[in-house]
């Protein structure tokens, strides 16, 4: 894993560095990391993934002026394929929201028009880009994925070791049956830190799966493993996507990872074998 987190391609990003804010609109405050440099730890490449998806963003402070130079504010959602050559480096994506903030614009429509061309740009495939009224946003309405999702929290479990640990899937599926199952999990321990910062990260972890039923006690155990653990968001779903498809070899496979916003913004990855698309579903917590 050292290998990605030296990338030079790190190296120039304002993450972790003192930075000044510009409140004038500037696209070139975005930053783009490649998404190779963790799957090329776990031998993964762009023409051969194992998962479709995407990821979902939703921005909470993004305000900017009308021809009259009122303020206008709104709640946007960005939602990025998983297949995108490029993920955007998060703080550069806050000081590019905050440039909107003192500059004029005629509509809602010319907003997200430069924001979808700034951030595909830098993505390096189309992004979508959706503006919503702050009074009404239909996607952040708070909702627990399904009713028939079940918490795996509750586990009574000895944990001593808060490092990364693959290998304890290793014993996910030793339950006593071979029997095919389908279940829908949750966790909200899922706790990580950021690649460059060592800031936390704290996340919902939605997990469905079909195939041999997966011990509960042993999958806490592996998510919290992750604990101390330094990667991007969505780095750490393609990891334990990979890592449960790995030891557990399931016949389908959803991960779904809600984040808590930090400076106005909260990712949301999301890895399946055979979904594309997040569901619209916030939790309490963000």
């Amino acid at each position: 894993m050292e290998t990605y987190q030296n990338a030079k391609s790190l190296s120039n990003l304002t993450l972790g560095k003192t930075t000044e804010y510009c409140s004038e609109y500037n696209p070139k405050l975005l930053q783009a990391v490649p998404r190779s440099l963790n799957r090329d730890d776990l031998s993964l490449t762009n023409n051969k993934l194992p998962f479709v998806g995407e990821d979902v963003w939703y921005g909470y402070e993004l305000s900017w002026l009308n021809n009259q130079g009122k303020p206008v504010v709104a709640v946007a959602e960005f939602r990025f394929a998983c297949t995108s050559p490029n993920l955007v480096e998060s703080k550069s994506f806050k000081l590019y929201l905050n440039s909107f903030n003192q500059s004029k614009f005629a509509s809602f429509d010319e907003v997200q028009q430069r924001l979808s061309h700034d951030l595909s740009a830098t993505a390096g495939a189309q992004a979508q880009v959706s503006l919503y009224p702050v009074d009404h946003c239909p996607a952040l309405a708070i909702n627990s994925m399904a009713p028939d999702t079940q918490c795996i929290d509750h586990e009574d479990i000895r944990v001593d070791n808060y490092q990364y640990q693959a290998q304890i899937l290793g014993n996910a599926q030793k339950t006593g049956t071979d029997k095919v199952v389908e279940q829908k999990l949750v966790s909200h321990l899922l706790k990580s830190n950021c690649l460059i910062t060592n800031q936390p990260d704290w996340a919902s972890v939605y997990i469905s799966y079909k195939g041999v039923a997966i011990n509960h006690k042993v999958l806490l155990q592996y998510l919290i493993s992750f604990r101390q653990h330094n990667e991007f968001h969505e780095q750490c779903v393609e990891r334990i996507f990979c890592d449960l498809q790995k030891y557990c070899q399931l016949d389908e496979l959803t991960v779904f990872a809600r984040y808590t916003r930090r400076g106005g913004l909260d990712i949301n990855p999301f890895r399946s074998t055979h979904l594309d698309t997040a569901p619209q579903a916030r939790t309490l917590r963000q």
